[in-house]
């Protein structure tokens, strides 16, 4: 056995060369390592185990590992060797190839600093703040731990700098699924979609990786003033695609003509000669529009609105007056209905009449007949 371990060939070795060590032990601050074909032992400071800050050197490495280790200096009585500095030998090789390509990959986040977010690569990898989602994020902290998938947007060896983005790849899945839903959607399609957010002018809602754009006019069969009145953000609608400009990607949405129309079997809800009220929604020279139902309308000619003569309906009714109004003929085919409103008030020449016939029954101040008797009783008292 001695005379075998004679025989073993010991050989020196260089700072640079790359070697592979066992770990023997391991201390708070190093680590100790057995080289092959070495009479030295190899010492790992803990600053030499990682390119991120380490706590403890078992946080890295456990006894009986073996490791890939870079020879950083020769000593008397050890070699210092840098786990780290072999690693990044090989990183730097790997990064240069993924930053040529573009690829994108996925890895840990470690860490959470000023700024932004910290990686190990074999060398330390960053991604500012600004790179870390498409959206606004105002707290880190739970990013700590996660896995991301980024791509290199910057690389410089000299510099020891890797700069990682993952908004990138998030921006670069929505344009794929962007072209997707583009690919898929034709005009006259109805989807659902989920309402991401409101203006006073509308509601965007997303279908599917694109938001479209339903106009205030398109929410609902009945007058809207305000999209909060009829939609919310996050509420799940269908939408029928009206338009769609691939060049400028916007597409028009509506709401409205996914919902049965308010006049959709109008003649069983409204008859004639029924009494309902409604709301003047428009004055005309020839009459009022009056809304008797949510989206419908009907017409009060003028010659309907009063028994006395009008030279125009603007003179007796105002927009958003609540009037009482008679059916006198509902028209589903054609989405017509002929209201009157004097047909509800009493005719003013026939309460005259009235009055002139209650004149005309009443009794006179005196009777012929009282005339005739008195003249009669004169007479025979003569007698």
């Amino acid at each position: 056995m001695v005379e075998d371990m004679n025989q073993v060939e010991f050989r020196d070795l260089e700072v640079g060369e790359i070697v592979t060590g066992k770990v023997t032990k391991v201390e708070e601050k190093q680590v100790i390592v057995g080289i092959e074909n070495s009479k030295l032992d190899g010492i790992i400071p803990i600053s030499e185990l990682s390119s991120l800050h380490v706590e403890a050197a078992s946080d890295v490495v456990v006894e009986g590992e073996e490791l890939e280790l870079k020879v950083i200096k020769v000593e008397e009585e050890a070699l210092i060797l840098s786990k780290k500095a072999a690693l990044a030998d090989v990183s730097w090789t790997n990064l240069e190839q993924k930053f040529e390509s573009g690829e994108v990959f996925e890895t840990e986040v470690k860490d959470v600093v000023k700024g932004g977010l910290v990686v190990d690569l074999g060398v330390r990898g960053f991604i500012p703040a600004s790179l870390v989602e498409a959206h606004f994020v105002e707290d880190f902290t739970e990013y700590k731990g996660r896995n991301l998938t980024v791509k290199v947007v910057e690389l410089d060896k000299d510099k020891n700098r890797v700069i990682l983005s993952h908004r990138a790849v998030v921006e670069q899945n929505q344009a794929n699924k962007k072209q997707q839903v583009f690919d898929l959607i034709k005009v006259g399609t109805v989807i659902e979609g989920t309402v991401q957010r409101l203006t006073d002018f509308g509601a965007f809602v997303d279908i599917g990786g694109i938001d479209g754009l339903v106009h205030i006019s398109q929410l609902a069969h009945s007058h809207v003033e305000k999209p909060s009145d009829v939609v919310q953000e996050g509420q799940k609608v269908n939408v029928k695609i009206l338009s769609i400009d691939r060049d400028n990607e916007r597409i028009s949405l509506s709401v409205k003509e996914t919902l049965p129309g308010p006049w959709a079997n109008i003649s069983e809800k409204l008859k004639r000669g029924d009494v309902v009220e409604g709301t003047v929604r428009r004055l005309v020279p020839f009459g009022a529009f009056v809304e008797v139902l949510s989206g419908v309308e009907g017409l009060v000619h003028i010659s309907q609105i009063s028994h006395k003569h009008i030279g125009a309906p603007s003179e007796v009714l105002k927009v958003g007056q609540k009037v009482s109004v008679k059916i006198l003929e509902v028209n589903e085919g054609e989405q017509r209905i002929s209201l009157s409103i004097k047909d509800l008030e009493e005719d003013p020449s026939q309460e005259d009449y009235s009055q002139y016939q209650q004149q005309q029954d009443e009794p006179s101040g005196f009777q012929l007949g009282e005339m005739i008797g008195d003249k009669l009783d004169k007479l025979n008292k003569l007698k």
